[in-house]
């Protein structure tokens, strides 16, 4: 399994944001999928415990179903990200039609946040995404790929091995991905916790994202 993404990767496409390059005890932790009920409403608890901000790829059908959910996000003063509006596979998905799943989420996310505004963020589901996709999504976001991938969704993998392989991968400056999900629910829900005040007991602290 792989955690940490291969160094290859940020060389080859560096037009696409890998992890934050700083020397401060910073890491920015992100969460993919939601909002879902009861699921990213823990994850707002767990972070409002350890007063740690985050990023959340949100789907647009989501937000669509729980509005409430994402207000709460946004109340929390984490920042958010675009993640298409229905879960789109860039590779398999023609070039129009990825474009416009993301302007319909766009849309789902100024209906509760009109602030939203430029600077945008943008992550690929699975990050896979065509040059010709990003070519255009680039005039209008930053792509946001990650550092570190929890596997919190493999429910093959045992909680205890995706919390220490996750702490392993991490260093400062890391983009860490969770996911508010059903799929996640049981790795994630234990790990982020026992994540969070690993790293807070060695003087990190945890950002959102923004450019």
């Amino acid at each position: 399994m792989i955690y940490k993404t291969p160094k290859i990767l940020p060389l080859i496409f560096p037009k696409y944001v890998w992890n934050i390059p700083t020397s401060e005890k910073l890491i920015y932790l992100s969460f993919d999928d939601g909002p879902i009920p009861d699921i990213t409403e823990s994850v707002l608890s767990i972070l409002d415990d350890f007063n740690a901000k985050a990023t959340f790829f949100c789907i647009g059908d989501n937000i669509l179903k729980h509005p409430q959910i994402f207000n709460k996000i946004l109340i929390a003063n984490h920042s958010i990200g675009n993640h298409t509006n229905n879960h789109l596979k860039g590779w398999n998905t023609n070039t129009k039609e990825y474009i416009e799943n993301i302007e319909i989420c766009n849309e789902q996310i100024h209906k509760t946040y009109p602030e939203y505004k430029e600077n945008r963020l943008f992550r690929p589901p699975y990050g896979r995404i065509k040059n010709s996709q990003a070519n255009l999504i680039l005039d209008n976001y930053n792509i946001i790929m990650w550092s570190v991938l929890s596997q919190d969704y493999n429910q093959s993998i045992p909680k205890e091995k995706c919390l220490l392989n996750t702490i392993k991968a991490t260093e400062p400056g890391s983009i860490v991905v969770f996911h508010d999900s059903i799929k996640a629910q049981k790795n994630m829900l234990y790990v982020l916790p026992r994540f969070l005040h690993h790293f807070q007991e060695l003087g990190y602290k945890f950002a959102k994202l923004g450019f």
